[in-house]
């Protein structure tokens, strides 16, 4: 079983060097947020499922970019290494984030959804440099940066037109036909 489980853990991490997989992961925070709104915990469980496995969805590229290679290099000796209670507290800001994005739009709050999204991106930006180089980093910065702007964008655009529709009323409104 063990060896099994170790040939499992090398191929998704081959496959986790495909940087597509690096893009679409914030994507995952979209149907997160939807289904937070529609306080759907069947639909946050399935999206939580998806993003996990999500690094082996694409094939292992046959040549990874030299910044991919050490990020993921840092990240696997970061993971590995010994567990302080200051690394603890760094892996918690993930569900901590993830349990404030899902709060904030439980009780429909933009701006405290806005907060989770935005520091949960920024502080795994501030995270990769701190235990990368910035090659391996920037390699990160990227498809992170360009999640936070595609998240932000979107969960803006749904939140003002989903206001729209409560404020305008229909055209047929008040019409006796």
């Amino acid at each position: 079983m063990m060896e099994w489980l170790n040939e499992l853990a090398a191929w998704a991490w081959a496959r986790h060097h495909n940087e597509l997989s690096w893009y679409i992961r914030p994507l995952f925070l979209l149907p997160f947020a939807y289904f937070s709104y529609r306080r759907s915990g069947w639909g946050i469980a399935v999206t939580l499922v998806a993003l996990a496995t999500s690094m082996a969805w694409f094939p292992a590229p046959e040549h990874p970019a030299p910044g991919a290679i050490e990020f993921l290099a840092a990240e696997r000796e970061y993971l590995l290494g010994e567990w302080t209670l200051a690394k603890i507290a760094v892996a918690l800001l993930v569900p901590v984030m993830l349990g404030g994005l899902a709060a904030a739009l439980w009780q429909r709050s933009l701006i405290w959804a806005l907060v989770a999204i935005n520091g949960g991106g920024l502080s795994k930006i501030v995270w990769s440099f701190v235990v990368s180089d910035t090659a391996g980093a920037m390699q990160l910065f990227y498809p992170a940066a360009a999640g936070l702007v595609v998240v932000n964008a979107v969960v803006l655009f749904m939140w003002r037109r989903r206001r729209v529709e409560h404020v305008v009323p229909s055209p047929h409104a008040g019409s006796t036909g």
